[in-house]
């Protein structure tokens, strides 16, 4: 069962472009990303780390490749991972090149600060032979220096002139498998820059708010950004950018899609705040159920709700749920009819059995 959306959102439907086997823009899925923090030359770090990504729901990933010795660990890290990798390059052509023929899916770059047009050539003939993507990267903090003679500062304006000025170095050569963004660590400036890049040109947007900060203020800011777009149906890659464990950045994207009900993967829970008509201790409880349920990649609703306010009303939208009852005895709900009376003992591992139970149904459908 599932809450039917208020709103349904309907985006833009891009140009489709491949980033190794996953398609983006179009009607597929929007994708969530993060990026490695390890020393892309330490393989063994580089690949646990992107497992780990990857396991937490991560679509692909972003390594960055500052010196040779990374672009030429990206060979083994390639063959040891099964997402795809985008190559974070910057400043150094050769490094662009180094990646695209050591099996990278996606090199992200600014034409720009590549170098002349002959090195410009260079990386793209690189990235049309290997099979290799490319994502326009513009950042505010990081622009042309006559761009921002001209406007004085960052601005809307400035981060699209760049990117249209990007991709027509990218297009006057006959590349169009790329995907763009505009990024800022100001919300406002972000999304007034992804809107006015939206109405000027049809290729896939990878949207974030970059530098947001740690966990608490990045996950809001990108929350608040990350929302204003999508309602508008801007964006068909994200990436959250934190301080913080990259799987944490993993988790928040895909908790916004599902929150806008763009996404489905895994257990959506709704619980409440809890208050002193608590029948048991509803905080710890989902804490421990977000844990053990946190392998599950097979949608399902779960509510735990403390009393029977809201509890009756949400367990009927939702396959499974827990309401609080009196004297340690609470409501089991499935597909949202009461089912059967459960200690606050037994919660957990009967809310875990009736999700085992629902999954291996889904699955066999």
């Amino acid at each position: 069962m599932s809450i039917r959306p208020f709103r349904d959102i309907k985006r833009k439907k891009t140009k489709i472009i491949s980033v190794g086997n996953l398609k983006i823009g179009g009607t597929n899925p929007i994708s969530v990303q993060s990026m490695t923090n390890t020393l892309t030359k330490d393989v063994k770090s580089t690949v646990k780390q992107i497992n780990q990504i990857m396991d937490a729901g991560a679509d692909l990933v972003r390594v960055s490749c500052p010196d040779e010795e990374s672009t030429s660990a990206l060979k083994k890290i390639i063959q040891s991972v099964n997402i795809p990798v985008v190559a974070d390059i910057h400043f150094h052509y050769k490094r662009a090149i180094e990646a695209a023929k050591n099996g990278a899916d996606c090199l992200r770059i600014n034409p720009g600060n590549i170098g002349d047009k002959k090195k410009i050539k260079e990386v793209i003939r690189a990235a049309k032979d290997n099979n290799c993507s490319m994502r326009v990267g513009v950042n505010a903090g990081s622009l042309e220096k006559d761009i921002l003679e001209k406007f004085k500062e960052p601005c809307p304006e400035a981060l699209v002139e760049s990117a249209i000025r990007n991709i027509k170095i990218l297009e006057d050569e006959d590349f169009l498998n790329l995907k763009v963004s505009v990024k800022s660590s100001d919300v406002f400036l972000s999304i007034a820059a992804y809107r006015q890049l939206s109405n000027n040109i049809n290729y896939p947007l990878h949207i974030g708010i970059t530098e947001a900060g740690t966990f608490l203020p990045g996950t809001i800011k990108s929350s608040i950004g990350f929302g204003a777009l999508l309602l508008d149906g801007i964006g068909d890659t994200i990436r959250v950018s934190l301080s913080d464990d990259p799987v944490e950045e993993v988790k928040v994207g895909n908790e916004i899609l599902k929150s806008l009900n763009l996404r489905h993967r895994g257990v959506k829970i709704i619980s409440c705040p809890s208050c002193a008509r608590q029948g048991f201790q509803v905080i710890e409880t989902v804490k421990i159920l977000e844990e053990k349920l946190s392998h599950i990649k097979t949608p399902i609703t779960l509510s735990i709700i403390g009393c029977v306010v809201n509890g009756p009303g949400e367990a009927a939208l939702t396959d499974i749920g827990i309401t609080g009852g009196g004297k340690g005895n609470n409501m089991l709900y499935l597909s949202g009819l009461q089912t059967e009376k459960v200690l606050t003992n037994n919660i957990i591992d009967k809310v875990i059995e009736e999700v085992q139970k629902k999954v291996s149904e889904i699955e066999k459908k």
